[in-house]
């Protein structure tokens, strides 16, 4: 780390929760001797999106890489837990499911437990899947804990996230940037100098005429991309023929209904609406096309179907669903928006700024910036991003809803290959595997599988190695273990005051 080759001076382009994010984990691994500059630049003046509140549970990973104190940030962000997603009206009108973290029931003789339910289910004896996942119970009855470590139960690796106040949170991750040595310069950015030799970005200058040197930039300015397309000219692909909302509007609220650990994601005619319980306030939200719904109508619709009062001036969003033809570009990383943006669905955007930055630190460079690593890196993330999108791609597919033409479009549409080969994986045996660590394993991909309708012709021929009376025991008893766990688990907001200290 001594070597002259290493990078004296980073810059992060934009603030919010990409700009903090990566703050915070430069501060915490990069800036330690004191020979690496990091200067985070934002202005007051430009506002970010900030409705990013909801979390899957790898953002656990890392808050543990920042070494934070679970209760501390818990209560500063005014967070709640997660324990699932719940859809409504997803599969059709009236119908509703849970996308749980954490397993399905147990695997038995080295078969996949979704293999056993798939016979039982066939047969009409088992129409209930989430009665084998303690998440998906305990969510249903507003309960939660975290894992007990208890070996042989389920209360021992209890899998959960977060929901926060995405402006509290870029607060919280700040003050633990600027306390490890992460410099903020306040203004706006008027003009980015390049080399003219290699195209790389050398400086931008403020309002004020203040030049900011670096060696290497990361562009978290969110849509716009400062830097990776307004200056690189990078380049984006567009994914709106598959996903078609292209708009959002978000309007906070007061407390009210349900304050169950889950986000709530219900489908309506022209998009769908989430639904996030904080400690203080619900974040609320309608994602739509605007081929199928006016702004007008999206936010009167939104505004219909609050469970509180409204707490501020709805927030209009505007997006194109997709991704920069690279997310490194020279000396210049993407990350959060700047890089792309699907949509809201599944709580993924927090976890692929999160995926961003630890590709970063693992391919840190020096100034010699070399190809081969910027390259792979760019692979890396094409492939989370197009993963993600095939994952995303399914819930607006697998319908059978046929009330609007937003809905009819979506079910009749083509769809990528690599998900017309999943689902036909699905439809023969049940059978799904999980392709190079993407991110939603076999469990998540089977929620939303059977939650949206999908059911295979057949199941797993392995399972019939157990004899029927055996099986309907085993299930029986698994079910049992569950039910009785989630009785010994606290209410969630009880939960939150007794531990947290938060509530009071």
């Amino acid at each position: 780390m001594t070597s002259v080759n290493r990078l004296r001076k980073v810059v992060i382009v934009g603030g919010g929760t990409a700009g903090w994010m990566t703050a915070a984990a430069l501060g915490r691994f990069l800036t330690r001797d004191g020979q690496t500059e990091v200067t985070l630049v934002e202005s007051e003046a430009i506002g970010t999106v900030g409705v990013g509140e909801s979390t899957i549970p790898q953002i656990n990973i890392f808050n543990r890489m920042l070494g934070v104190d679970e209760n501390e940030f818990v209560r500063k962000t005014k967070a709640t837990f997660k324990l699932a997603i719940e859809f409504v009206d997803w599969k059709a009108i009236g119908h509703s499911y849970h996308h749980p973290f954490g397993p399905y029931g147990v695997d038995m003789e080295a078969v996949s437990f979704h293999a056993y339910w798939l016979k039982l289910h066939g047969q009409g004896l088992e129409p209930d899947l989430g009665a084998y996942s303690l998440n998906a119970v305990a969510a249903r009855q507003n309960r939660f804990m975290r894992p007990n470590g208890q070996a042989n139960s389920p209360l021992g690796a209890i899998a959960y996230a977060f929901q926060f106040d995405a402006g509290l949170y870029a607060r919280y991750l700040r003050d633990y940037a600027e306390a490890r040595g992460i410099g903020r310069q306040e203004g706006k950015i008027t003009t980015v100098q390049q080399d003219d030799l290699t195209g790389f970005v050398t400086s931008v200058t403020l309002e004020s005429g203040e030049i900011i040197e670096g060696d290497l930039f990361i562009d978290c300015s969110g849509f716009r991309g400062l830097l990776i397309e307004q200056t690189l000219q990078t380049g984006y692909e567009d994914w709106s023929h598959w996903l078609l909302n292209d708009r959002a509007v978000a309007v906070p609220c007061t407390l009210g209904g349900s304050n169950a650990p889950v986000t709530r994601a219900t489908a309506r005619p022209a998009g769908w609406q989430w639904r996030i319980p904080l400690q203080h306030r619900l974040g609320n939200g309608y994602a739509y096309s605007s081929a199928h719904i006016s702004e007008d109508e999206a936010t009167a619709y939104l505004l219909a179907h609050l469970d509180g009062e409204p707490l501020a001036a709805p927030n209009q969003i505007r997006f194109t669903a997709g991704r920069r033809k690279k997310s490194w570009n020279k000396n210049v990383v993407a990350i959060g928006l700047a890089a792309g943006f699907m949509e809201p669905l599944e709580s993924q955007s927090i976890h692929l700024i999160q995926v961003g930055i630890a590709r970063l630190l693992a391919m840190f460079p020096d100034r010699d910036f070399r190809q081969p690593d910027i390259d792979r890196y760019n692979r890396v993330m094409a492939f989370e991003y197009e993963k993600i999108r095939d994952f995303i791609i399914l819930h607006f597919k697998a319908t059978q809803r046929n009330d609007t033409p937003y809905w009819d479009y979506l079910r009749e549409m083509s769809v990528p290959d690599y998900l017309t080969d999943k689902i036909a994986m699905f439809e023969s045996y049940g059978r799904i595997f999980r392709e190079n660590d993407e991110l939603f394993n076999d469990t998540s991909w089977f929620a939303v599988m059977v939650g949206q309708g999908l059911l295979p012709r057949g199941y797993d021929p392995m399972v019939d190695v157990m004899s029927d009376e055996e099986l309907v025991r085993r299930m029986a008893d698994i079910k049992s273990v569950i039910a009785k766990s989630a009785e010994v688990m606290p209410g969630h907001f009880e939960f939150i005051k007794a531990n947290c200290d938060a509530m009071g």
